[in-house]
């Protein structure tokens, strides 16, 4: 498997002088230092916007837009990033759609659902970037471990044998959303089918353990903290973690609609910028993951225990099975700027597995649709803000758990491909 490579690529806007400066300087530069009035740029190229309303999840893949704000990334490019906490990607959605936030640390199928018009309103979105890879899991109830279940083949042969009268229930997340996409194609790997086989029901990320220890569900899909949470309190074990499903999967992106970004395009560069900028801090060093944990675990934010974040941000994992490891495929929030870039083939997959899935009832023009949504011209200005490399190619290829290579390429022939589906 090839891992994208990322070369310096000047910003698309050549008209924008202060951009191939700040390429040029570099990703040790700031750019109040060639700017001494100490905004990020002026007349036409200023933000719109000063204040960006940003609303997140209490999830651990919301620190880099966090840190942009505490640690003031913002104020480098002229603009207040205002974190908001919501309690549901539901809410995250209508808000986004009715101009409530500005942008949002979001689910990246969401804002493919929206565009399509499933899942919610029908509203033309943007993905300006990737805020991180990897970092959520699957886990399964304990109930099922004292049945013989510690994995997906476990799990296949517990439901063959009860036959028509299984009942198992999954959660995820959002309808179209990331989590659901993992849970159903891991499912799917096992030869079970997620729309036949098992009930899912949907549960917001914070209320996902609470709902696992009364009983609820069987298993469930969601970011970090929440399955380290569940084994922590002895209700739930890590039956797979998504970057085993999919080494370096896509998972939230900054979002917005492209009504919003149309009306503050020099606001969308800065808060990228300033995002890019906090997610480099993050991955700079352990010190600086350890204080991003301390400060996401506040109330304000996730609200739990800063060494329930801490553990698997490190990459220090266990299973709640007796299994520990290190996983050098752990949450990435920039990864050389790897992480962040808005792939067109990453917003393409979300695409296909909603068609396999019979939330899309016809196959789009997913090249087509996935240049509307994934803003590359946007992040590839902001990028050069920050002086952050850009990949050669706005695809990427990867193989999957089921051993299925995804490259984008055949997007309609690969939907159709899987003998698990609705």
């Amino acid at each position: 498997m090839e891992e994208s490579k990322v070369t310096p690529q000047a910003p698309s806007r050549a008209r924008r002088e202060f951009l191939r400066t700040a390429t040029r300087v570099g990703a040790g530069a700031s750019l109040l230092t060639l700017l001494p009035s100490g905004a990020w740029a002026a007349g036409s190229d200023a933000p719109e916007k000063k204040e960006v309303r940003i609303g997140f999840i209490p999830l651990t893949d919301c620190a880099s837009v966090v840190m942009a704000a505490e640690m003031g990334f913002d104020k480098k490019y002229g603009i207040k990033i205002v974190p908001t906490k919501e309690a549901s990607w539901a809410s995250v959605r209508d808000k986004l759609v009715n101009g409530e936030i500005d942008a949002a640390h979001v689910l990246y199928g969401l804002i493919y659902g929206v565009q399509a018009g499933i899942g919610g309103p029908k509203k033309d979105m943007s993905v300006l970037m990737s805020l991180n890879n990897n970092g959520q899991a699957i886990t399964l109830a304990n109930k099922l471990k004292e049945q013989g279940v510690v994995d997906g083949a476990g799990l296949k042969k517990l439901i063959a044998g009860k036959g028509s009268a299984a009942e198992f229930t999954f959660a995820q997340t959002f309808p179209t959303g990331t989590h659901a996409m993992w849970l159903y194609y891991w499912l799917a790997a096992h030869d079970i089918n997620p729309m036949k086989d098992v009930k899912v029901i949907t549960v917001p990320p914070p209320q996902m353990v609470a709902n696992m220890r009364v009983g609820n569900m069987d298993g469930y899909c969601v970011g970090e903290p929440w399955n380290n949470r569940a084994i922590i309190d002895r209700i739930g074990f890590t039956a797979v973690t998504t970057q085993d499903i999919w080494p370096d999967h896509p998972e939230k992106v900054l979002g917005t609609s492209a009504e919003w970004v149309a009306k503050h395009p020099n606001t969308a560069r800065a808060m990228t910028a300033a995002i890019l900028e906090a997610g480099r801090w993050i991955d700079a060093s352990l010190v600086n993951r350890r204080k991003t944990a301390e400060t996401i675990a506040q109330k304000s934010y996730v609200n739990t225990d800063t060494d329930v974040i801490l553990e698997r941000m490190l990459g220090r994992y266990s299973n709640g099975l007796g299994k520990s490891w290190d996983d050098k495929n752990h949450m990435k929030f920039f990864n050389d700027g790897a992480a962040n870039f808005p792939y067109l083939s990453d917003g393409m997959w979300f695409m296909t597995q909603h068609r396999r899935w019979g939330l899309l009832k016809d196959d789009p023009d997913y090249l087509a649709v996935a240049r509307k949504v994934n803003r590359t011209d946007i992040y590839r200005d902001a990028a050069g803000m920050a002086g952050v490399a850009v990949p050669k190619s706005e695809m990427r290829s990867h193989t999957l758990i089921d051993g299925i290579a995804w490259d984008g390429k055949d997007p309609k022939k690969y939907a159709g491909t899987f003998r698990v589906r609705a």
